[in-house]
């Protein structure tokens, strides 16, 4: 097999994995289930899991790939065989999201081809969304051409694909997100949206609340899936782990907090921040935001820069997700990278379509209530991530020891300041967390508690 491939540099490593982490899940996630549970108070719960156990678990995933040079399916068969599983696990996921995450890519490249072709104030009206994603050739298409740029740029590797086209997006996605946001606390009614989002109340916490926070934790830092130790293992050794993981975190955190900027205030100006307006679900970043757009000089253009962004927020966080099953697969059966690549797309192809069609002509096949795309998001994200994430904290707080990914840490830079919270969490509080997490989330799903 030739040589591994590995970013150039270290603001092309941290660009490419918070280009993985900022992606859907921020900025179509994030703020719907801000939204939904709480607004600030969400927000809090949020940021305090991102410092704590978010630094923790994406510290332990990039380390054991820089440690090992492999994906997930050979970085902890390597450390210890016993353990293998988890790199098998690790491989599942991926493979379980990318599909259905193209499939939410193809409805941003439709809104972004509607307001370049001047049709904005038709997103704007409320029926739009859901008439578009029931149908059923046209989303498909959409499908299709997303994971067809998706594979273009996994197909061109690490250094030409992947870290060109994060060291581009990301930078221009921030600067365009604050100026939308800065916009939208202008249109009237707006001010007492942005109080809703930032000002906690506790009245609005629940156990509901924190379990959110954390499944959005795994979604939009891309923990959990692999993806972390993947990247981790095309990093050069003299690189600074730990400030590294830091501004990734900054990045990750920063985005979805505009994110939630731009859209929460809008639903109050637009909708009147009601429960059913706060409760639209995954369908709010498609529903509130045309409404602003359309309200805007040049609504049409903001419009079209922001679903263009929008586009490559999710297309590197697609990458991560492509090259991660295409680097298992090569680490596991030598394929070249171009054959690889075709086998992953045609598994994503056909796995997606399910996805889609599950708002149409198949909208009637439920899994405990749930749509197609809606069950594929919570096996992974509910059920399948937290798994994992407990058994990585075990192997590493007790196999492997803590020790090990501390003086991994220290490779790229001689003191690691956050070993002792690190220490602590990955050992006693994340495993508890989570075993509460997957009992949680299970039970609530099946209806037998209401939380």
């Amino acid at each position: 097999m030739s040589q591994r491939s590995s970013f150039s540099s270290k603001i092309g490593f941290v660009l490419a994995a918070a280009g993985s982490a900022v992606g859907l899940g921020n900025i179509w996630r994030f703020p719907y289930l801000a939204a939904q549970y709480g607004g600030g108070t969400f927000l809090l719960v949020y940021l305090i899991l991102a410092v704590t156990f978010g630094f923790t678990l994406m510290i332990a995933e990039i380390a054991i790939g820089r440690k090992t040079g492999l994906s997930a399916i050979g970085a902890f068969r390597k450390l210890d065989s016993r353990f293998g599983f988890l790199g098998i696990l690790a491989a599942i996921i991926p493979i379980i999201i990318f599909p259905y995450y193209s499939v939410i890519g193809g409805w941003v490249i439709k809104y972004f081809a509607v307001f370049i072709s001047g049709n904005g104030a038709k997103a704007a009206t409320d029926t739009y969304f859901n008439e578009f994603i029931s149908s059923t050739a046209e989303p498909i298409g959409w499908f299709f051409l997303f994971i067809a740029f998706t594979a273009v740029v996994v197909l061109l590797g690490v250094q030409k694909g992947i870290e060109t086209v994060s060291k581009f997006m990301m930078p221009v996605l921030v600067l365009l997100s604050v100026g939308i946001a800065l916009y939208g606390l202008t249109v009237d009614g707006a001010m007492e949206g942005l109080i809703y989002y930032l000002k906690p109340s506790f009245e609005n916490f629940s156990i509901k609340t924190v379990l959110a926070a954390m499944g959005q934790l795994f979604y939009s830092m891309s923990l959990a899936m692999g993806i972390m130790v993947t990247y981790g293992s095309y990093m050069k050794k003299d690189n600074n782990l730990e400030s590294s993981v830091r501004q990734i975190e900054i990045f990750d955190t920063g985005i979805a907090f505009l994110a939630g900027l731009m859209i929460i205030p809008g639903v109050f100006a637009f909708s009147g921040g009601t429960a059913e307006s706060l409760n639209q679900g995954p369908g709010l970043m498609f529903v509130t935001l045309p409404k602003v757009f359309d309200s805007m000089p040049m609504g049409d253009v903001i419009g079209t820069l922001f679903f263009l962004l929008v586009f490559f927020a999710a297309l590197t966080s697609a990458i991560s997700l492509m090259e991660t099953i295409v680097s298992i697969l090569r680490d596991k059966f030598h394929w070249k990278r171009k054959f690889t690549c075709g086998v992953v797309t045609i598994i994503a192809l056909l796995m997606g379509l399910p996805s889609s069609l599950g708002f149409g002509m198949w909208s009637h096949i439920k899994f405990i209530g749930l749509s197609i795309l809606d069950t594929f998001d919570f096996i992974s994200n509910s059920v399948l991530m937290p798994i994992l994430a407990f058994f990585t904290c075990i192997f590493v707080g007790f196999v492997i020891k803590p020790k090990t990914i501390a003086d991994e840490v220290k490779i790229g830079n001689t003191q690691f300041k956050g070993e002792r919270l690190f220490s602590v969490m990955i050992k006693w509080i994340a495993p508890v967390c989570l075993i509460a997490i997957l009992v949680s989330s299970i039970l609530n799903a099946l209806g037998i508690i209401v939380l």
